[in-house]
């Protein structure tokens, strides 16, 4: 079966991370995405590196793996945007898509004559989606926002890390963009919506995502707790706010994940620690008890758990069924047999590289599943393609454009 979006045309005209991230996902779900360019420069990302791809030969490419992570499956056509012609050509792609993506600054599309209004007057059925910093309404929409300023206003940074009071303890970022993540996850949901929409009325819309919102959103129950109680979350280093034990125990030769979710599991828990007696105590019986004095039990599991390597706890713990983990590196987690079996590294043909490796989608449709086409495209790879078979764009024609720099 084709993927379930394999009747969908996107148009990205975004870069970095969101944007991208989202109309990635699209196109592991079918749809055809056209990721229009700079000439000669590309999406920000193609310059993020090292790390770049080598090709067959061993010699380092101008091809950046951050650019590989967000942009499989998709075509990159380079459009100069600042030349009417150029914005000529995206007017008439966006005329014949689905879905449009852009991540320009608030007004900065409109003033290109690419904004929503323009383009859905020749293309009444056409979702068009613009992600910014903060949204395009509000006292802060005309600011840039990039994921590390988001991290920390969005309040992920007062939760993340080692108490104040600990060595270590202050202000910490996650090791990687999530907020551009989130935003992006976000986004292709409501794409997916709006597409559902569209098809049982014929009308498009507009989508406005923001990543301060999405990472408000994030915080969950963390919010909640707050908006339930007044006391506003800190940083707990490992800890979890209302589940305890769950959290990093030091072993003999590293640290085990112990993540107990009910007071069953508690008492596996503290049978194969040979600390049976603790499900009984009334200080610990159960887990309100064991919140209210989390300090005690923590450091009585903390003595216990000091004494075997972590491989031995792992396999004991596997047995009694207490959720339990490693502390994995990045090499560990695809060698590991469980992520092997689940098919997430992916081997995609690259058009400079040859062949190259990137984690796969997790999303698993049993009747239309995720297919992988092919890698990130070089810079420009399907300019001539699509405007020659969208736009019907004569040789001659696409080669005057390219003569004068339009594309």
């Amino acid at each position: 079966m084709p993927g379930p979006l394999s009747h969908i045309r996107v148009l990205e005209l975004s870069r970095i991370l969101a944007g991208p991230w989202a109309a990635q996902n699209l196109a592991d779900l079918g749809a055809e995405v056209i990721k229009i360019e700079r000439p000669g420069a590309g999406d920000d990302t193609r310059q993020w590196g090292p790390p770049f791809l080598k090709d067959p030969d061993g010699n380092e490419t101008s091809e950046s793996a951050y650019f590989l992570s967000a942009n499989r499956g998709k075509k990159s056509v380079t459009v100069d945007l600042a030349d009417p012609r150029g914005r000529d050509l995206v007017r008439d792609l966006a005329a014949q898509s689905d879905v449009v993506i852009e991540n320009f600054r608030v007004g900065g599309a409109a003033k290109l004559g690419l904004g929503h209004d323009e383009l859905r007057a020749r293309n009444p059925g056409l979702i068009y989606c613009s992600i910014t910093g903060f949204g395009q309404t509000g006292p802060y929409k005309d600011r840039g926002g990039y994921d590390y300023i988001i991290q920390a206003m969005g309040g992920l940074m007062s939760i993340t890390g080692e108490r104040d009071d600990l060595p270590g303890g202050g202000p910490q970022k996650v090791g990687l963009a999530v907020t551009d993540l989130f935003t992006g996850m976000y986004a292709t949901v409501a794409i997916n919506a709006a597409l559902v929409h569209r098809e049982r009325t014929g009308a498009g819309q507009y989508i406005d995502m923001a990543l301060l919102d999405c990472s408000a959103a994030m915080m969950s129950m963390m919010a909640t707790n707050y908006f339930a109680s007044g006391n506003v979350p800190k940083r707990m280093g490992h800890a979890h706010p209302n589940v305890v034990p769950y959290q990093l125990f030091p072993t003999t030769d590293g640290h085990v994940v112990v993540a107990i979710g009910n007071d069953t599991q508690f008492a596996r828990y503290c049978e194969a620690i040979g600390r049976a007696e603790l499900a009984t105590d009334p200080r610990f019986v159960d887990n309100r008890a064991r919140v209210e004095n989390r300090d005690a039990i923590v450091a009585i599991l903390e003595q216990a758990m000091a004494g075997r390597s972590s491989a031995e706890w792992l396999e004991r713990l596997a047995e009694a069924m207490v959720p339990s983990g490693p502390v994995n590196t990045i090499d560990q987690v695809f060698d590991d047999p469980q992520i092997k079996h689940r098919g997430m590294k992916v081997e995609l043909p690259h058009t400079v590289a040859g062949t190259v490796a990137q984690p796969g989608s997790p999303m698993r449709l049993s009747v239309t599943p995720v297919e992988y086409t092919r890698a990130a495209p070089i810079l420009g790879e399907h300019t001539d393609t699509v405007l020659s078979g969208l736009l019907g764009l004569d040789a001659e024609a696409v080669a005057a454009l390219r003569a004068d720099g339009v594309i």
